[in-house]
């Protein structure tokens, strides 16, 4: 199915994430625990998919953002999908205005990860910022 890359600082939620999207028949590519990680083993792996999460080290809120905007530079049709705490709603709704995917929000159930990647992956477009269905995935 999709080439996925997990950037999260988090071992544990790489696993469960990893974990989640290989029984969904996904190949996880890669795994970073940083932006400048996750930006260089973005340009190498090419993958479909990259979950990233929005609060890591150096990676936060705007930083988010500009880690973002460097994936989709490097490929315009990048499919990226935000992975965000609770109370990140600006921080996600400024991260889709600026080319993400969509997003989900931790604590997660398995079933909600792998509905909101195939719909990401199935999609051609940018998630609508306005689209209220999609906070508190």
């Amino acid at each position: 199915m999709a080439k996925i890359l997990i950037v999260d600082d988090s071992k544990f939620m790489r696993k469960m994430l990893s974990d989640i999207l290989s029984e969904e028949g996904h190949e996880i590519v890669g795994e970073a625990e940083n932006a400048k990680e996750a930006t260089c083993l973005f340009k190498k792996l090419k993958p479909d998919l990259v979950t990233l999460d929005i609060i890591m080290p150096e990676v936060e809120g705007a930083n988010a953002i500009s880690a973002l905007g460097a994936m989709v530079r490097e490929s315009p049709h990048a499919k990226v999908l935000m992975v965000s705490a609770l109370g990140q709603e600006e921080v996600v709704k400024e991260c889709i205005q600026q080319g993400a995917s969509d997003f989900i929000v931790k604590p997660f159930q398995p079933s909600n990860v792998a509905e909101v990647v195939r719909s990401v992956l199935k999609s051609k477009r940018i998630a609508d910022p306005r689209k209220e269905s999609i906070i508190g995935r």
